[in-house]
């Protein structure tokens, strides 16, 4: 399929190229900001799992460049944004780059000192592993990737802060949303008008952080083992996680944006130019160091050794 197929049949697609935008899922973010005013009096946000930088693009947008570009801006008054990904990822104007796991106690250090000792009031992640369409496995290892996220969460969040994170709604979304809403009195779950509807892809949005009393970082997976289980303890408000009927737990389910608005599983026409022509334009910013990239090279260097033993053979 070429590039203007795909710009027909994704509308976010195309606008996201066409205002500057990394990726598509800029405009998640942004529709979920629209829905539950996430950067009202944020000063400092992280963004985990930030590769290729589209959320980062937006925090820059909406915190730091107005700010910066107020006529009587203070140094002192910018929003600091970290932004952290095993991948490498292209600068961003107020965009502080951490390459680094999420999962390392030394990577919430390293944030920390970017905040001058302090934590974040925000922290944001819309990373998800490669999907296998098995929607079971999948919903498991997305969860389980949210459940590290919040690992450096609970040492970098501020209370009362906010976070948010991609999920896969499947049959045990009930029991992440138990764990969640052990540390934040308020969990909603998202769907953005610009995350098609074919797509089980959901964001949590958690709101006030509030850990439990004399709550230790160490113990995090010992007491999410306890949520939602039978053996869980009685006083726990996702204690009931597991049951059925009268006692279900009935998980808040929200949806975002304009919904007069482009629907992402709909073709619009392209508009076309003077000449009479669409011209579809390149991405915004191609990814620098994808994983993939040696896949790539070694299927290439593999195309032209076989070109070259041919040449060979002919010269023979």
């Amino acid at each position: 399929m070429g590039k203007a197929s795909r710009d027909k049949r994704d509308i976010y697609y195309r606008k996201a190229k066409e205002e500057g935008w990394r990726a598509r899922s800029a405009f998640k973010l942004l529709q979920i900001d629209e829905e539950f005013n996430l950067f009202e009096g944020v000063k400092r946000v992280v963004d985990l799992c930030a590769a290729p930088g589209s959320w980062s693009q937006v925090l820059s947008r909406k915190l730091y460049l107005p700010v910066k570009l107020a006529p009587d801006s203070k140094d002192c008054d910018l929003p600091l944004i970290v932004a952290i990904d095993l991948q490498p990822m292209a600068p961003i104007e107020g965009v502080i780059q951490v390459q680094g796991d999420i999962t390392n106690a030394r990577t919430a250090e390293v944030v920390i000192r970017h905040f001058d000792g302090c934590k974040a009031d925000l922290v944001v992640c819309d990373g998800a592993p490669d999907v296998t369409g098995l929607h079971d496995m999948d919903e498991f290892v997305q969860s389980q990737l949210i459940l590290a996220g919040l690992t450096i969460v609970t040492h970098i969040l501020k209370k009362s802060g906010k976070f948010v994170a991609k999920i896969f709604r499947g049959k045990d979304t009930s029991l992440l949303y138990c764990q969640l809403k052990l540390f934040f009195t308020e969990v909603t779950f998202a769907k953005p008008k610009s995350s098609r509807n074919s797509s089980i892809e959901a964001f949590a949005v958690c709101e006030n952080y509030s850990p439990p009393e004399g709550f230790n970082e160490k113990d995090l997976h010992r007491l999410l083992e306890k949520v939602g289980s039978p053996s869980g303890a009685d006083d726990l408000d996702c204690s009931s996680g597991w049951l059925e009927g009268p006692n279900k737990v009935y998980i808040p389910f929200l949806a975002c944006g304009d919904l007069n608005g482009y629907d992402s599983d709909r073709s619009y026409p392209l508009p076309i130019g003077a000449d009479g022509k669409y011209q579809s334009l390149d991405p915004v910013q191609p990814p620098i160091a994808p994983p993939y990239k040696r896949a790539l090279d070694m299927k290439k260097a593999l195309s032209q050794g076989i070109r070259d033993m041919e040449k060979l053979s002919l010269d023979q």
